[in-house]
């Protein structure tokens, strides 16, 4: 059997938005081949079955975070000025209504029952790499001063996700900005103190 050819990328950027928006239970083979254009033959040849893709989507997902996360730390500003753009990005994700700006990690994990311990796993530790990549943000604001060194950069940057996550989930019942914005500034303003 000879394999498809396919943009792979692009395939799982379509079949993550698809999985952002509706859910992972609730995307059918159909709505996978209209939103990647591959057939369901082609999906399991490539990626095992349906889950296969998930977790290829997954895998691109943290893949696209992370060059996203990266750029914000390519200017001469300081770490916490660029930590608080990051922060503001967040807010706009989280009211540009968008599901394809939602975060796949929150909606699998909503969604994936005890059972499902790879899918858990691997999300678990794509959250721990995150959380070490705002760890070692944290520890170079504090070498630069920015920052005081009473309290560790791992609970800075636990904080951090805590408060972003709990941004977007607050986000799913209240979307409106200027509220968001402001829960933002607290959050950032409460790292330092």
């Amino acid at each position: 059997m000879r394999n498809a050819e396919f943009d792979r990328e692009k395939v799982l950027r379509a079949a993550m938005s698809l999985f952002m928006e509706k859910g992972y239970s609730k995307t059918s083979m159909p709505d996978l081949k209209k939103a990647t254009g591959l057939h369901p033959g082609s999906i399991y040849c490539a990626f095992d079955n349906k889950r296969g893709l998930l977790l290829a989507a997954i895998a691109q997902y943290k893949a696209d975070r992370n060059v996203e996360f990266s750029r914000f730390f390519l200017s001469d500003e300081t770490i916490l000025a660029q930590l608080k753009k990051y922060l503001d990005h967040m807010v706009s994700e989280c009211v540009s209504g968008d599901p394809a700006k939602g975060c796949l990690f929150i909606k699998t994990l909503y969604e994936s029952t005890e059972e499902d311990q790879e899918v858990q796993a691997v999300i678990a530790d794509n959250v721990l790499q995150w959380q070490q990549s705002l760890a070692d943000k944290f520890t170079q604001a504090q070498a630069a001063k920015e920052l005081s060194l009473n309290k560790k950069s791992e609970h800075l940057a636990q904080f951090l996700m805590m408060g972003i996550y709990g941004l977007r989930t607050f986000a799913q019942s209240n979307p409106d900005q200027e509220t968001l914005q402001a829960l933002a500034e607290q959050l950032f303003d409460s790292i330092d103190n």
